[in-house]
Formats: C-alpha cells, sequence, structure tokens
C-alpha cells in the first residue's frame, strides 16, 4: 500500500443560469432560421443528403431528430486517437478527456453508464464505463461511419443509453454487395503528441461473396501544450509544456466475409486490438490493452407473409488490460468477457400502424486482480424485449414504444484467501427495469419540421456502483457502492425544429431531464487513512467518496446553423454551433460535477476549384457551477485552420492538414475528472498532415 500512498501523493453565458434558456433559444432560433431561410434562396441547388441513422429500426429520414453522422470528408478531417476526442465539439457532445490516451463521449452532461456505446450496433465490451483512464477499445482510423444520438435511448439499447447512443461503423461484416477489389489506404503524421499512423482497408468479392480485411497501426509521444504549471493532488508542480506519460501505441487488424444480395445478407468478423498507453495521473504507469471479438450479422428482406424484414447480430468479446507499474511488473489486471445477441422482426404496415419487435440478450463476466482492484468479480446478465410502432396522420407521425428488460448482477465478494477483506460475501440483485416513450414529428412544408417527444427510463445500477469498496486512483478518492441501490429513474421531455433546402439547415432542440433517483457519485465529507507498508510512514489520506441515488435534472439545448453562399462564383459554407446544459443535484442544491459549460462554434469553408480551405473558431465559456469539492474551468478560444484537396493526377488520391490551436490557447476540459483537469490542457499549437488514397 506503500506505493499507492506515494503515488497517490505525486499523482450567451447569463442564458446558462436558467434551467430551461427559453428566452435565449427563442431569439436565436427565430435569428438563425431567418438568416439560413434568406441565405438558402440565392444559393445554388446543393442536394443535402437525408440522415437516416441505424439506430433507428425504421431508417427513417428525420431532420429534427437529435443526431449526428459522420462519415466520408468530415470523418476523415475529424479523425483522432481516441472516440471521445474524435466527437468532442460536436453539438451536444464532449470527451471525457483522461489525458491523451482515454477519453469516452459525454453527451448532454451525462457519460459513463449513461452513455451506450455500439460496435456496428451491437454493444461494445471494455472497461471504460468503469474508470476515466480505461481507453475505448475502438481505433477511429479504421471506421467508416459514426452515428450519435443525443437523448434517450432507451427503448432500443436499454437504461445504458440514458443519455444517448455512439453507434462506430464499419464494413468488417460486408452489407453491400462487392465486384473486385476496392479499399483505402491512408497515412497520418504530426501533431501535437508527433503522431505516426496508418491503415489499410481491403474489400472485394464476385458472386454474392464478399471480404473484407482491415490493419491499423498508430504510434504517438507526450502530447504538447502551451506552458502551464501542472496540479497533482492540487498541489503544484514545476511548469511544463508537455502532458507528462501520455504516450501511446496501437495496433488493430480483422478480417470479415459473408453472402450479400439485393434481398439481405449475412456473414462473419473477426477483430484485434492492443493499445499500451501511459496514464498522465501515474507517471510510472502504463496501460496494455488487448480487445479480441467475433461477430456475426444477417438481415433478411422482401420476405414473404407479415414480417418485412427480419435482423440478427450477435458478438462475443474478450476484454483484458493490465496496469503495469516502471519496474515491469503487473499492479492490476482488469477482464471482460462478454456475449450479446439482438433480434429485430420489422411487421408490414398493419392497421395503419408500421414498427418492429425486438429481442436482445447480454451476459458480462468481470474479474479485477491487483492491489488496485476496487471491485470484486461480478457477473452481469441480462435480457429484453421491447416494441416499437409507428402511425401516420396526415402530415404527422406518430411513435411508441415500451421496453422490458431482467437485469441480474452478482458478485463474487471476497477471495477464501483474501489479506484485505472488503467486498464482503457473495451476492446476487435482480432489477427489472422499464422503459416507455411517445413522440410526434410534424412535416410544416417548405423544409420545415417539428417534433416532440417525452419518455420514461429506468437503468439497473452497474456492477461497480453496487460493488465498489476501494482506493480509485484515476478519482483520487475511496470510492464504496451501495449494494442495496434501487434501479435509476428518469422522465424525459424535449423539442425541435429544423429546416433543410436550398443549401441551408438549421435544427434547434431543447430538452430537460428529471431524475428520482440519479445513481451519484457523491463526497461523504469523510476521509480514509492509507497506511504505509513500511514503519515510519506516514499514511495518506484521500476523501471518501460513495454511490447514492439523489434528485437530479438535466437541462440545455442545442442550435445547429449551415448555409451554402456563392459570392462571386466561389462556394462559401458558412456553420454555427451553440450548445449548453445546466444540472443540478436537487437533494444537496448543487451542481452536478463536471459538465461541459456553454459553447460555441463558427466555422467558414471556401472551395476552390479541388481544393477546400477552412477555419474553426472553437469557445468555451467559464464553467463555475461547480459543487464544492470542484474548481472552475476558465474560458478559452480555440482557432484551428485546416485543409484539404484532390489530386487531380491520381483518381482517388487526396490530402489533409491542420493547424491546430494556430493562437496556443491554455485550455483546460470541464468534462475531465479533477484529478486529471490539471495535469492535461488540450494540445498545444501543432501541424498535422495526411494521405488517403481510395480506389
Amino acid at each position: 500500500m506503500n506505493r499507492l500512498a506515494a503515488r497517490l501523493r505525486r499523482g450567451c453565458v447569463a442564458a446558462a443560469r436558467l434551467p430551461m434558456p427559453m428566452p435565449m433559444l427563442s431569439c436565436l432560433l427565430l435569428s438563425a432560421a431567418a438568416a439560413v431561410t434568406a441565405a438558402a434562396q440565392p444559393a445554388p441547388a446543393t442536394r443535402v443528403d437525408p440522415v437516416v441513422v441505424t439506430g433507428n429500426p425504421l431508417g427513417r429520414d428525420d431532420a429534427s431528430r437529435p443526431a449526428v453522422v459522420l462519415a466520408g470528408d468530415a470523418l476523415v478531417m475529424r479523425r483522432a486517437g481516441t472516440l471521445g476526442e474524435t466527437l468532442d465539439g460536436l453539438p451536444g457532445v464532449a470527451g471525457s478527456g483522461f489525458g491523451a490516451n482515454a477519453s469516452r463521449p459525454v453527451i448532454r452532461g451525462l457519460d459513463g453508464d449513461r452513455i451506450r456505446l455500439l460496435d456496428n450496433g451491437s454493444g461494445l465490451v471494455d472497461a471504460s464505463n468503469l474508470s476515466f483512464d480505461h481507453a475505448v477499445a475502438i481505433d477511429p482510423l479504421v471506421v467508416e461511419r459514426v452515428e450519435v444520438l443525443r437523448g434517450p435511448a432507451a427503448l432500443l439499447y436499454g437504461g445504458n443509453a440514458t443519455g444517448g447512443v455512439v453507434n462506430v461503423l464499419d464494413n468488417r461484416i460486408p452489407r453491400e454487395p462487392a465486384a473486385g477489389l476496392a479499399g483505402r489506404a491512408e497515412v497520418r503524421l504530426g501533431g501535437a503528441a508527433s503522431e505516426r499512423a496508418g491503415a489499410v482497408v481491403l474489400d472485394g468479392g464476385a458472386g454474392g461473396l464478399a471480404w473484407h480485411a482491415d490493419v491499423a497501426g498508430r504510434r504517438s509521444g507526450d502530447l504538447r501544450t502551451p506552458r502551464f504549471t501542472p496540479l497533482a493532488d492540487g498541489q503544484p508542480l514545476a511548469p511544463a509544456s508537455r502532458a507528462r506519460n501520455s504516450a501511446s501505441s496501437s495496433r488493430a487488424g480483422a478480417v470479415g466475409a459473408g453472402w450479400v444480395s439485393v434481398s439481405g445478407h449475412a456473414g462473419v468478423s473477426l477483430d484485434r486490438m492492443d493499445h499500451d498507453y501511459g496514464v498522465t495521473v501515474e507517471p510510472d504507469v502504463t496501460i496494455r490493452l488487448l480487445r479480441e471479438r467475433a461477430a456475426f450479422a444477417g438481415e433478411w428482406r422482401a420476405l414473404p407473409g407479415p414480417l418485412a424484414s427480419v435482423s440478427l447480430k450477435a458478438s462475443r468479446t474478450r476484454y483484458a488490460h493490465e496496469e503495469v507499474e516502471g519496474s515491469g511488473e503487473v499492479g492490476t489486471r482488469f477482464a471482460s468477457k462478454g456475449d450479446e445477441w439482438r433480434a429485430e422482426l420489422r411487421h408490414r404496415p398493419l392497421a395503419g400502424l408500421e414498427g418492429v419487435l425486438g429481442l436482445q440478450g447480454e451476459r458480462l463476466d468481470f474479474s479485477a486482480l491487483g492491489e488496485e482492484a476496487f471491485v470484486p468479480g461480478t457477473a452481469t446478465r441480462s435480457h429484453a424485449v421491447f416494441l416499437l410502432e409507428e402511425f401516420r396522420l396526415g402530415s404527422a407521425t406518430f411513435s411508441a414504444g415500451l421496453r422490458r428488460e431482467r437485469v441480474t448482477v452478482s458478485s463474487d465478494g471476497d477471495a477464501p484467501d483474501a489479506e484485505e477483506p472488503r467486498f464482503g460475501q457473495p451476492r446476487s440483485r435482480r432489477f427489472s427495469p422499464g422503459s416507455a416513450s411517445l413522440a410526434v414529428r410534424l412535416d410544416l412544408g417548405g423544409g420545415w419540421q417539428a417534433s416532440g417527444s417525452l419518455g420514461r427510463t429506468e437503468r439497473a445500477p452497474a456492477y461497480h456502483e453496487l460493488h465498489a469498496n476501494g482506493l480509485h486512483l484515476a478519482t483520487a478518492a475511496y470510492e464504496v457502492g451501495d449494494p442495496d441501490l434501487g434501479t435509476e429513474r428518469s422522465r424525459h421531455v424535449e423539442f425541435g425544429l429544423a429546416f433543410r433546402g436550398g443549401g441551408g439547415r438549421v435544427a434547434v432542440n431543447v430538452f430537460t431531464t428529471r431524475f428520482a433517483r440519479y445513481i451519484a457519485l457523491r463526497d461523504t465529507g469523510n476521509v480514509v487513512a492509507i497506511p504505509a507498508e513500511e514503519p515510519g510512514e506516514p499514511a495518506t489520506e484521500v476523501p471518501e467518496y460513495r454511490f447514492e441515488g439523489v434528485r437530479a435534472r438535466l437541462s440545455g439545448a442545442e442550435i445547429e446553423a449551415a448555409t451554402t453562399l456563392a459570392p462571386a462564383g466561389v462556394p462559401l459554407r458558412l456553420s454555427a454551433t451553440l450548445d449548453l446544459v445546466r444540472g443540478d443535484d436537487l437533494d444537496r442544491r448543487e451542481p452536478l460535477p463536471r459538465l461541459p459549460p456553454l459553447r460555441l462554434r463558427v466555422g467558414v469553408a471556401w472551395t476552390l476549384g479541388a481544393t477546400t480551405l477552412g477555419t474553426d473558431l472553437r469557445h468555451a465559456a467559464r464553467q463555475g457551477r461547480v459543487p464544492a469539492t470542484d474548481t472552475a474551468t476558465p474560458a478559452a478560444t480555440v482557432l484551428d485552420l485546416w485543409a484539404r484537396g484532390r489530386f487531380e493526377a491520381v483518381p482517388g488520391l487526396s490530402w489533409h492538414a491542420r493547424l491546430g490551436n494556430a493562437t496556443d490557447e491554455l485550455a483546460f476540459n470541464a468534462a475531465a475528472v479533477a484529478s486529471v483537469r490539471g495535469l492535461s490542457p488540450a494540445a498545444g499549437r501543432s501541424l498535422a498532415a495526411g494521405v488517403q488514397w481510395r480506389w
């Protein structure tokens, strides 16, 4: 324990104050709508691709739905070393930002087990929900498309989707007919971490058989930052211009094959990812991560009888990571084995109703071995059935859905030979979460859509919320679970208004979620003494945090607007987004922790022949609404300059470059846990470039 103790010692702003910012939203909505509508009239007729999210089993084109899809050039320009960093800055989306190597998406102020991460529509099995320093086991280099659904999606994916869903898609199981060989190769260099990365993706097939193969690798050094004074345990260290122990390397590869036709597809894939990375709060610790996954997916369309289509998905994942000391000794080993299956049966219109019946099952076995294991071995089993139906009446589309789950969480308790018993006897809890939703979408004509939804969601407590009992170095706290916790319960209301047409678009979403029981990790005010092993060394005192159910409320809004102009015949794309969220612990009457501040982004892009030049200006307001145990995060404004283009002499060959943080602004992440926020600010000024060839 002395090593643990030693490492711990080292290691529109006014509107944001309103629970529901309606006055500011009304003003911005009217001005943005007027500007986009007016600007869209003289613009050249530019086709705007509909957003059809695979998270919606009915595949509807819904402009008012709070969803974002990243693909093509937009994804190439945003690719980063982590999933959270890739998505950070999208409307309503931030990254948890535990240094340069571990960042999970934060949606509307919710993170961890309230955000469902999917790999091609199936649950992602890793340990990123357990601790902020655990990386998401996905390499963005091989991803072809990312879909983000903001707001509750528990109806389709369970209570773990209370805050939203991120679905990462690739072509590892082919879904489209292939003839001959196609693929892409990409190389990326530079950036604040001196990254060297590359990927090759191949797709081929003939006669109904399709196959896929990919390989990717990435290596980076310590993250360069503006000069700052690091804070470890609230104490200043020597000024630095790098985030310590933030280097990483990763390798990934996959193969897949299947049968594909116009009436459906079926196939399998195997993939593996290895990722070694430093942990910023622990200067002598490296994590070695391994994920192996086998998956099956099939869909059959144009069926006779009442069913229009049937889809099946199944996956098995083996995940492990080791936390390695500077001496080479493995301090703690986490391991998970997870299985998931999912079936969706979409029926033909019946009495005006069109919908889907779904069945889902999951099992997760988790173990943690070593001196830093603060959670016992656990087994989680869940089964669910859901029904979603739509009904059209004139220009209105109504939808309603129900979901019922059965979740069992079992703890192994202490090992018989445990030197320091902490977890007690084996114990099992059973939960029956339910979810329901109602929604309406109105086509107002002229490219306008309006929507409204309300829902009720329940989430079973996660294994660590029930059974944690130990020092958690990532949060610099002693965390204690509550094995008697009940389900987390919330109610959600949302309104949306969107315009799309003539090269322009605008979308506004306003929401509020009220939790009757929000499972929060709260400071008890007590301290826990971590004894030293060597005589004469002082014990280290750390704060005690407990998982408790509290009343809470989150409210906020997102505004997006974009239009295309053509002054002097040169296409000019203007875009802007604004988002804000406010969260309160209603029992303690204080803000919820780690909420992103009000954020504004303005972008301009000029297209000159085969080249596009652009700027992005991102402003994050000061986040001063923090609980008593946290500190305010100052405001920051970051300017990025970028360019992309094509080599016309070589079909399919393109290039891209970005000058990030051109003014070398010092910026900190309010959504990051306090133990790492003062050690790892955002990247400093840096130049990155890449080349991609598609054929």
